[in-house]
């Protein structure tokens, strides 16, 4: 597609490169909410977290010819990944908690809660 709308495509690389780093941590995001919206454990935040992990791996591979089995990378995309797949698990679990049972708990931040007693 080169030349039909750009004549080079760094620019556009780029905003691929970032709209795909965003759509991950949007999605790793929302696997933690929906977690934490079935009443999971945290253990399965962590396997969905590999295999969204291999998808960015295997898309880095397909959209940019990044390397497509490298353990360095995929341990960084895995780290950043689980950050935010976390993050959105512990959100929805502390409203979890602090709605159902708000005689027994209080939000003390964000992503945690504690006895009222």
């Amino acid at each position: 597609m080169q030349g039909l709308f750009f004549e080079d495509d760094t620019g556009v690389r780029l905003v691929i490169r970032a709209l795909v780093v965003l759509i991950g941590f949007w999605t790793a995001w929302r696997a933690g909410k929906a977690v934490a919206e079935g009443w999971g454990n945290y253990p399965l935040v962590i396997v969905y977290t590999i295999l969204l992990a291999a998808a960015m791996q295997f898309l880095h591979h397909a959209l940019f010819d990044g390397p497509f089995l490298s353990a360095f990378y995929y341990i960084i995309d895995f780290v950043l990944l689980l950050v935010f797949s976390t993050a959105g698990f512990r959100y929805r679990r502390t409203n979890q908690m602090v709605n159902n049972y708000y005689w027994l708990y209080e939000k003390t931040s964000a992503f945690s809660w504690k006895n009222k007693h």
